[in-house]
């Protein structure tokens, strides 16, 4: 680097950390250093709305003080007519930290339903083709306390089990790329203070308001709870003791796996034994999910209805040939080879 740029790069980072002098900017990035614990370059994926713009900054002041590359990143689903303007907006947010911001376009045909949802495989599965291409293994992703809750609740609607209402993990991974939640115990108004005081403004996202959508009703349905005192510290207790016995589920699922399936050229197909049907029924449920995650290189499972019908077929038919995920599912005598659907 020449002298002149190593000159800009010192006061960009001087300007940068100055802003930890305010007491409550600097308490919360103490909590985000503390928590995050990340000593490998990294992908930060920014929406442009309060909360990730709060990690663009977090995790702007982590990099400098740590020393790290990080790449910033934002998705133009091409949804809405003003999305492309609001790419550009975010890109020129993010010269507040001195930082460029790549747009990754989502280029296609659009879905016409179930559209969030598909929308997130979408974006998921462009950052990590960028990450990958990058050399980077993490991405940072911007979800906080406010979503974990949201979550929640979300998941008890929809008739989850245990290991759906806990699975917000601090970090998961897909496609070996960990995505890294850093903010989850970070409440929305902290994360919005943040943003306030650095940017000064941020994306507003219509669908945000838009009723129609659950997690809409979920969120105003959870601002009444909290007027007639729902407690965030027993809410979190209350998790933290699902996960324990979410964990001890999690240890015979990992066996059954280890043990009576096969994965054959390098996870192009696995072969499932009888014995893989032959456990407790959560861990059944569990495993091969996993299993139809991995083949089909979705980030989100198959839902539950749809896996419990395939498990009944398994081990009530001797033969058959399905799809399901993005997979290809075929019982032969006792085994069943699950292999990537091909697409036309």
């Amino acid at each position: 680097m020449s002298q002149k740029n190593l000159n800009v790069s010192n006061k960009t980072h001087k300007f940068l950390l100055n802003k930890l002098k305010d007491k409550r900017t600097f308490l919360i990035y103490k909590k985000f250093e503390k928590d995050i614990k990340l000593n490998e370059n990294f992908i930060v994926a920014v929406s442009g709305g309060p909360d990730s713009l709060a990690l663009s900054f977090l995790s702007k002041i982590y990099s400098i003080k740590k020393n790290l590359k990080v790449k910033y990143l934002h998705v133009d689903h091409r949804l809405r007519n003003s999305s492309t303007k609001e790419a550009k907006f975010v890109k020129l947010l993010l010269k507040k930290l001195s930082t460029d911001l790549e747009i990754l376009t989502w280029v296609g045909k659009k879905p016409k339903s179930n559209i969030q949802s598909v929308s997130r495989d979408k974006r998921y599965a462009l950052m990590i083709n960028k990450a990958k291409k990058l050399k980077i293994n993490n991405i940072l992703l911007g979800h906080h306390k406010d979503d974990l809750i949201e979550n929640f609740f979300i998941r008890i609607l929809r008739g989850s089990g245990l290991n759906g209402m806990v699975s917000f993990d601090k970090k998961t991974n897909l496609q070996n790329i960990n995505l890294i939640r850093p903010l989850l115990k970070f409440s929305k108004k902290n994360l919005e203070y943040i943003t306030k005081k650095i940017f000064k403004n941020y994306v507003e996202d219509p669908s945000n308001k838009n009723v129609e959508f659950k997690r809409v009703k979920i969120r105003n349905f959870i601002k009444n709870l909290e007027l007639e005192g729902l407690d965030n510290n027993k809410f979190d207790l209350t998790i933290k003791n699902l996960r324990f016995a979410n964990e001890s589920i999690k240890y015979f699922v990992e066996k059954n796996l280890e043990d009576n399936s096969t994965n054959s050229n390098i996870n192009k197909f696995v072969i499932l034994n009888k014995n893989f049907f032959l456990q407790p029924e959560e861990v059944v449920f569990r495993s091969f999910t996993e299993v139809l995650k991995s083949v089909g290189k979705k980030y989100y499972p198959v839902r539950g209805k749809k896996i419990d019908k395939l498990i009944y077929q398994i081990k009530n038919n001797n033969s058959f040939m399905t799809t399901l995920g993005n997979c290809l599912i075929k019982k032969v005598n006792n085994s069943v080879i699950v292999s990537k659907e091909r697409q036309s």
